[in-house]
């Protein structure tokens, strides 16, 4: 069991309010109210020398992409910031915050600020506030025959990273995946009348697809071909080594979800890549047969 696992289930003994949906979602629900809270630390979830405004936009865009999984429009956010002791990075960061919050129209309404010890790595937290705009979905929704979606392609970030990090050459698209996720905002107030389940693709989206299915109580069968990647990611390379990557890496804040609705009557244009089963866990097959289940699905942050 990781910390975040063990953690996780020693809160939810004491979050017993019907908003916190049990702590099974990515948001909670009070009202018409929708509210979640990330946070992005140096070295975990961004790089010590990418630029602090694509640091500010990604810190928005994360928790704006939980809002775009719940259909709701966004109303403000609230940002607790880990100072440094370089003023410089702090004043870039504050132009990129104003800049995203501009980009994205969502009003900075106010957070806090705190020293951090000298050499800590910069923690970074975003409250994000929502309201919905009609039914609210859940991950916990899903049932079985229930077709498996995905808006928005997969891999990108996971690549982006790697030409960040210098391990490999690639599109400076890639790189900005990574750097400046896009919320799915309109799309998620569209589809959210119209899905059974639904949440971003934060970790990837083999392990998001078997947190959706365990939460609905289902198991989930997906075709690794049917994942949709990008020109950019394909250009890589479009083997089952390389799509078992791009399932794996996460990053991505692409939409997962379920629908009983044919694909022809949803909106948008979504990917359908599997289904759900009776079965519980997870089953992935390709154009040539069944593939094995690799041992890491995503992130988990360990312990």
């Amino acid at each position: 069991m990781t910390l975040e696992i063990d953690l996780l289930t020693q809160l939810r003994g004491i979050a017993t309010h019907p908003a916190a949906r049990g702590l099974m979602d990515d948001a909670a629900v009070l009202g018409d109210l929708v509210l979640t809270h990330d946070m992005i630390v140096e070295g975990v979830h961004f790089l010590p020398d990418d630029p602090p405004a694509d640091v500010a936009w990604k810190l928005v865009a994360v928790n704006l992409s939980d809002l775009a999984a719940k259909g709701a429009v966004p109303l403000g956010v609230l940002t607790g910031t880990g100072l440094t002791h370089d003023a410089q990075w702090n004043a870039a960061f504050v132009d990129g915050l104003g800049a995203a919050a501009d980009a994205l129209n969502v009003p900075l309404l106010g957070g806090d600020t705190v020293a951090m010890p000298a050499g800590a790595p910069r923690t970074l937290g975003l409250t994000a506030i929502g309201r919905a705009t009609g039914p609210v979905p859940a991950r916990s929704g899903g049932a079985v025959g229930d077709a498996l979606y995905i808006a928005g392609t997969i891999g990108d970030a996971g690549l982006g990273l790697a030409v960040a990090m210098g391990q490999m050459a690639g599109p400076e698209a890639l790189v900005m995946a990574y750097r400046r996720p896009q919320p799915l905002l309109e799309m998620g107030q569209a589809l959210a009348g119209q899905v059974t389940a639904m949440m971003d693709v934060s970790d990837g989206v083999l392990i998001d697809a078997l947190r959706l299915a365990e939460a609905s109580g289902v198991g989930v069968a997906i075709d690794l071909d049917a994942i949709p990647m990008s020109e950019a990611a394909l250009s890589l390379g479009r083997d089952r080594a390389a799509r078992l990557r791009a399932a794996t890496a996460g990053d991505d804040y692409a939409l997962l979800f379920t629908s009983a609705l044919p694909l022809r009557d949803l909106p948008g244009r979504p990917h359908r890549i599997g289904q759900l089963v009776r079965a519980p866990g997870l089953q992935l097959s390709d154009g040539a047969g069944p593939v094995p289940v690799p041992a890491r699905l995503g992130w988990l942050h360990q312990g």
